[in-house]
């Protein structure tokens, strides 16, 4: 299989899609961006390498003529396994370094003893995390780690002499250090097995489509990087394209009908306009504020102390919407503590706050040009309910009803418009020319 790369690092995740001939997309890939750049993009493309291995084993059962319900069972159960192979593997790159730097702690003799406690724990409890009962609130190691052991720690530090600080503190260093190891070149093989080593029984056919999927090739023959940290990206400068050319032709890919397109990522926010032909003809982003995108939401959500995800289903739940004087995100937590020292609904403070951002971005798409049909509505935000919302209500308000598209890999879309771009490259790149 050959295929063509785009990336897209963005300020709080990196995204990569692998497109094959014809522009299918075999895979996608997804982390969170972390201070070695090199590093989160070798992350994101294993991870959409790994989505089109499974697309592969899917392909295999499908043509074994398996039965929907049973090839969904069997395609969910490896995966949940697989996740949990990955998980294992990180934990314990996670407890070797951080017991190392326990060691070194002038408190080892309390800290050491508190830190084997903590992993013991979380390496016990792995199981049920991945079972089909269990509730991962993320998919990124980080998170699903850091909440655990945080946790444990605080209940830790309770009743021995390690303090919660010293054992926050480790996590913290031992967290980069983890984040920041290169990928494996193809960790696919012998996670996979692992994920069938721990399933009974798996049938033939499933031992045959992954073996399949795993001894096939996966050749990359260009990649094009785009995003917020598109200029720390290691491609040479040919191979970097814009966020507003690649959201522009990305969300035309999507629905060929478009022609405004909104992306409302975690740094900043951009409206595009594009032609039949998903050329940009006029666009505008926000200033250097992260008022108004995701970077301000995660802070609503430290602040009053809830996941992210949450935040969208808890705002419409509202009686009533508060007007909400700023969205700065410097005086974000000032005001919300004092709305909420007053008596106002945290629903109704939520609902408020996203209709301020939607504002701001009814501001950009109205100087670029307003709101034509179709219009689509990409990024990270745009898998907030609340949000998408108070899109529509606005964009109906101001110009009458108009078709919005929402895709389901929304967050993919500026990915997907730098492999396009690679594609492109390769049909003007001569046969046997470097790529």
């Amino acid at each position: 299989m050959i295929g063509c790369v785009g990336i897209d690092l963005g300020s709080t995740t990196t995204k990569a899609v692998v497109l094959g001939a014809g522009d299918e997309i075999l895979g996608r890939g997804i982390t969170n961006s972390r201070s070695n750049y090199g590093v989160a993009c070798d992350v994101a493309l294993a991870e959409a390498l790994i989505d089109a291995r499974f697309g592969r084993v899917a392909a295999a059962l499908a043509r074994a003529e398996i039965g929907e319900g049973e090839r969904r069972q069997l395609l969910g159960e490896l995966e949940r396994r697989f996740r949990e192979q990955q998980y294992r593997r990180l934990l314990d790159l996670f407890a070797e370094r951080i017991l190392g730097h326990a060691a070194e702690a002038a408190e080892a003799a309390e800290v050491v003893p508190a830190v084997r406690g903590i992993l013991a724990r979380m390496q016990g409890e792995t199981a049920e995390l991945f079972s089909p009962r269990g509730r991962r609130r993320s998919d990124f190691f980080r998170d699903l780690a850091g909440g655990r052991y945080l946790a444990l720690a605080e209940e830790t530090a309770r009743r021995s002499e390690a303090g919660f600080d010293r054992l926050a503190g480790l996590f913290d260093r031992t967290i980069l250090e983890v984040e920041n190891l290169p990928s494996a070149a193809d960790s696919f093989p012998p996670l996979v097995r692992a994920a069938l080593a721990a399933m009974p029984a798996p049938p033939a056919t499933l031992l045959a489509a992954v073996e399949s999927a795993t001894t096939a090739p996966l050749d990359v023959v260009r990649s094009v990087g785009t995003g917020y940290g598109r200029a720390t990206l290691p491609f040479p400068k040919d191979q970097i394209r814009s966020e507003i050319l690649c959201h522009g032709l990305g969300a035309h890919h999507l629905f060929p009908a478009t022609r405004t397109v909104l992306d409302i990522g975690g740094q900043d926010t951009k409206a595009i306009q594009v032609d039949e032909q998903g050329i940009v003809t006029s666009f505008q982003m926000n200033d250097r504020c992260a008022a108004g995108c995701g970077r301000y939401l995660g802070y609503i959500a430290d602040e009053m102390n809830l996941g992210l995800h949450q935040l969208g289903p808890l705002a419409l739940k509202a009686e009533r919407t508060a007007r909400i004087n700023s969205t700065c995100t410097v005086f974000a937590g000032a005001e919300l503590r004092e709305r909420l020292s007053l008596g106002e609904k945290r629903e109704d403070i939520l609902s408020g706050l996203h209709r301020a951002i939607i504002l701001r971005a009814m501001s950009l798409l109205a100087r670029s040009g307003g709101v034509n049909d179709q219009f689509t509505f990409t990024g990270g935000v745009a898998k907030n309910p609340a949000a998408v919302a108070a899109l529509g209500e606005l964009v109906r308000t101001n110009y009458g009803e108009l078709t919005m598209n929402i895709s389901a890999d929304s967050i993919y879309t500026g990915a997907l418009g730098a492999a396009l771009f690679a594609r492109r490259d390769t049909e003007r790149v001569a046969p046997g020319a470097a790529a």
